[in-house]
């Protein structure tokens, strides 16, 4: 019962943009010639969610409810 109830609340948590868009192993990886500071995700996120909440924005503003890539 507990295990559901985890599911459950990792699912709220998604759902409020509470979670984590990045992966940290991913951006990590992709980071090839430098180390990642621990603040660096927090920055990253931020700018992520940026983009998203300006591409929305646009594509709204064009009638639509499907992201597309100009939006970016």
């Amino acid at each position: 019962m507990a295990a559901k109830k985890k599911a459950g609340a990792a699912k709220g948590a998604a759902k409020k943009g509470d979670s984590m868009i990045n992966s940290k192993s991913r951006v990590k990886a992709a980071a090839k010639k430098c180390n990642v500071g621990s603040e660096f995700y927090g920055a990253l996120e931020a700018h992520v969610r940026s983009v998203i909440a300006q591409a929305e924005a646009r594509a709204g503003a064009n009638g639509r409810k499907t992201l597309r890539p100009y939006d970016v």
